[in-house]
């Protein structure tokens, strides 16, 4: 078997691989949350870069967030909640 390529074996996963990846899915951060984010972010004249700074997080992490992209965090979600002064509830 030396010298083979084994590479046929593995094609015979993917299928089944590409099924899992569509019923294994993580929940997002729902987009009422978003704007909740949002509306609170511009009552306090904050920019997604000006919120993201004042919590140590990257811009793009609040453009998530807001959009409903992002994987929930509680560690995050607490820290925007103390930034814009919202709670989830």
């Amino acid at each position: 078997a030396a010298g083979q390529n084994k590479q046929h074996f593995i094609t015979k996963n993917t299928a089944k691989l590409d099924r899992e990846t569509e019923e294994l899915h993580h929940d997002r951060v729902p987009l009422e949350v978003g704007k909740v984010i949002q509306q609170g972010r511009q009552s306090k004249g904050m920019t997604q870069k000006d919120l993201a700074t004042k919590i140590n997080e990257k811009p793009q992490v609040i453009a998530d967030y807001e959009s409903g992209r992002a994987i929930p965090n509680n560690q995050v979600m607490g820290k925007i909640e103390r930034a814009i002064g919202k709670s989830r509830k």
